[in-house]
């Protein structure tokens, strides 16, 4: 079942999709007990990406909340313009997630979404039961902010749909059938120029390396391998510097053959993100009892 809502956030309004198993209500707090994973999108893409993993995230037992960020898919724009700050973001999930009466959530997300939840996930005023980083490095994203605070000035381009679809193209894996990737691009093509080059801005700036210490909860890393927008080797070293700490444990997962987009990558992801949670909702239990 899916419950469409519009939520005041920060003076617009804000979309989220709330996604249960058929049959049971959605309610506006956390429901029965079921557990609640957040579901994030990436730069200048909306929820949509999710459409084919939230439904089986929800009959496997969880309340699903897939919010489109400010600007993105059916969310009004930011009053004060484009957000290039990806902790602006993370203030606006975080009373987004306090609206709906969220506790601990479980927090997914890729790209600037995977940067969001690992934003997320070292806030301990809103501490997470688990998150699943993907496509993110703990440092800054691999972009040249200046070129694209230049690009804001010519987003309104021809050309500009054209390099989205070429560029969605080059970030999928090998193992992506062409049908699959020529929808992924489709797709991608529908996003505001102006707000995915903020988002990439954010993306470029968003460094929490110096705050892995405040990990809240176990994390997982994924990363697909033929991702052109991470290095594989520096989140792997993320995950070695987290350990070492002995608190929450961070693993990485390397996805053969797949790209940027996981979950719009993969077939039948819901299953690979069941699993990835199950072992996530192990780990927050033997961290509440240790």
């Amino acid at each position: 079942m899916i419950e469409a809502r519009y939520l005041d956030i920060q003076g617009a309004l804000g979309f989220v999709e709330i996604v249960t198993a058929d049959g049971e209500g959605t309610g506006s707090g956390t429901g029965t007990g079921e557990p609640t994973v957040v579901c994030l999108h990436t730069a200048g893409q909306s929820g949509v990406q999710w459409r084919r993993v939230s439904q089986r995230l929800a009959d496997r037992g969880y309340r699903v909340i897939v919010p489109d960020l400010p600007g993105h898919g059916r969310s009004e724009p930011c009053p004060t313009g484009p957000v290039t700050s990806l902790i602006d973001y993370a203030d606006w999930l975080t009373a987004l997630l306090r609206r709906l009466g969220v506790d601990r959530p479980y927090v997914i997300g890729c790209s600037i979404g995977g940067k969001l939840t690992l934003e997320l996930s070292l806030r301990p005023e809103f501490p997470l039961a688990g998150a699943i980083a993907m496509a993110a490095e703990a440092g800054p994203g691999r972009v040249k902010i200046a070129g694209l605070r230049r690009e804001l000035d010519d987003v309104a381009a021809p050309a500009r749909a054209d390099r989205t679809y070429l560029g969605s193209l080059a970030s999928v894996g090998r193992s992506v059938p062409p049908s699959q990737a020529h929808l992924i691009g489709l797709m991608h093509k529908r996003e505001d120029p102006e707000i995915s080059s903020s988002d990439l801005i954010g993306w470029g700036s968003h460094d929490v390396r110096d705050r892995i210490a405040d990990l809240t909860c176990p994390l997982h890393l994924i990363c697909g391998s033929d991702d052109p927008w991470i290095n594989v080797d520096e989140v792997r070293e993320t995950a070695l510097q987290i350990n070492e700490l002995h608190g929450p444990p961070a693993e990485i997962t390397e996805l053969d053959g797949y790209g940027h987009y996981p979950m719009e990558e993969i077939p039948d992801f819901g299953a690979h993100a069941a699993e990835w949670l199950t072992a996530l909702r192990v780990e927050s239990a033997a961290e509440v009892i240790s």
